[in-house]
């Protein structure tokens, strides 16, 4: 069974940087499309920055975008957010997720639905 381990949330101040790590066991994130979601308290998950490890294809929601990156690392069978510029309203449980293998994000790579694969999360807390 595919597992992914999400790390790196913390609590930050506005303005503040975090790097998000999510570290896949049992499948290997070539050619997949590997996404992070996160949720919000009493709203539902957001799709906000996946990447196409195949041609390293990015996409991003346009509230995420410029201050995130997603990447990843074939070595290490990671995949990484780096979250800058950080406000009060990107405050969620952030999770790592995947689609099943050679999917490529296209232009559903938003819909949280199409993710088989998640990790349990990660919290993030931004004070102003």
């Amino acid at each position: 069974q595919p597992q992914l381990a999400e790390s790196g949330g913390a609590s930050v101040q506005a303005g503040g940087s975090l790097r998000l790590s999510c570290v896949i066991s049992n499948f290997m994130i070539n050619s997949r499309c590997m996404a992070w979601v996160r949720q919000a308290p009493g709203k539902d998950r957001e799709a906000i920055a996946a990447i196409y490890t195949g041609n390293d294809a990015q996409y991003y929601a346009d509230s995420v975008k410029g201050r995130f990156t997603i990447s990843q690392d074939n070595d290490k069978n990671k995949v990484s957010l780096q979250m800058n510029n950080l406000k009060p309203e990107d405050t969620a449980m952030y999770y790592c997720a995947s689609k099943s293998f050679s999917l490529r994000c296209g232009g559903t790579w938003y819909a949280r639905d199409g993710y088989n694969y998640w990790g349990q999360g990660t919290q993030v807390t931004v004070s102003s």
